[in-house]
């Protein structure tokens, strides 16, 4: 069966989800977008690598979906709503038409969801594995846009939904005999979470309008605060036990006490972290309440660079081996 070109590629698979006017049908070099009076733009971008961000056999409806929406959690953490994205696509040797329709399927059901319009990109082929590029552009309606570096002395240090499903879920999608002991449902559960995040894209009015700092968890929570204290030129107080897990990683923490390590630097939680002054805590877990989101209190952050510190139920303090997934 002869091989589709890149144009037939491009109009059968990608053109139909390429409904944003500057897109011009993915007809042109080049689109458009013009940002309404009062927004700002905010752009960000991520790189999905086969084996190393999603494993190569996973369903690619689901890689798709994952690619667009660890980006979307970027988008969310500066308190933007989704507006539109580009893709790269790098295709390895032996990609097949169905396998791109069930990608462009993906594509189509998370761009529905969130309203986020393919704009353009490319189509190359490569030597290596799948590598997926998703630049999104996201619209804040004002110019306080919560970055990392506006955590103050005194803030409440907030995550999202619940930390360590990602990390514990690439160990059930690969059968880690460590988690052998725990119930299917369990397994299930945390390999559904690695393998689809959940964007709070729900939470972001309530970033936008109550957090002094803020920032996706991708890497590793413990890692990710360094990062936004660092930005910060601030430290922090934390209690390790107050970390929300999900009962399926609590699971596998009980059969596995090193799996909490795990859980708390192995990444791909794709939740938000953010500093929230005490003036804002109500109206910051009223907004919540109402995107329905679930919002823990962590810590707070305090004055001074050293290393932020973590402490056990009993006030002992907490060393980890590593921060945070790290690529180098």
């Amino acid at each position: 069966m002869a091989r589709l070109t890149e144009d037939q590629l491009i109009s059968r698979f990608f053109a139909p989800l390429a409904t944003h006017p500057g897109a011009r049908g993915l007809t042109d070099d080049a689109a458009t977008l013009s940002v309404p009076p009062g927004e700002h733009l905010v752009v960000t971008t991520d790189a999905l690598v086969a084996d190393i961000h999603f494993l190569a056999d996973d369903d690619p409806d689901l890689i798709a979906r994952k690619a667009l929406r660890v980006n979307l959690s970027d988008l969310a953490a500066k308190g933007a709503r989704p507006h539109a994205y580009t893709l790269c696509l790098a295709l390895p040797p032996g990609w097949r038409e169905d396998w791109l329709q069930r990608f462009a399927e993906g594509l189509a059901v998370d761009g529905k969801e969130f309203a986020f319009a393919l704009l353009g990109g490319d189509t190359v082929k490569t030597t290596g594995p799948l590598t997926i590029a998703v630049n999104a552009f996201g619209l804040v309606p004002s110019d306080r846009i919560p970055r990392r570096d506006g955590a103050q002395p005194g803030d409440i240090l907030y995550v999202s939904g619940s930390i360590g499903d990602g990390a514990l879920g690439l160990l059930a999608r690969r059968g880690a005999d460590g988690l052998a002991g725990l119930a299917e449902v369990e397994r299930d559960y945390l390999a559904r979470r690695y393998l689809l995040p959940q964007p709070r894209i729900k939470l972001a009015p309530g970033v936008l309008a109550h957090a002094s700092a803020s920032m996706d968890i991708s890497d590793g929570l413990v890692g990710d605060l360094a990062k936004l204290l660092r930005a910060s030129g601030a430290s922090a107080d934390l209690e390790r036990d107050d970390v929300p897990l999900s009962s399926a990683a609590r699971a596998a923490c009980r059969l596995d006490a090193t799996l909490l390590e795990t859980a708390l630097t192995g990444g791909d939680d794709y939740e938000i972290l953010c500093a929230v002054p005490p003036s804002r805590r109500v109206a910051f877990e009223a907004a919540a309440q109402h995107g329905g989101v679930q919002v823990s209190p962590i810590g707070t952050v305090t004055s001074g660079n050293h290393a932020p510190r973590w402490l056990d139920g009993e006030g002992n303090e907490v060393p980890f081996a590593r921060g945070s997934f790290s690529h180098f």
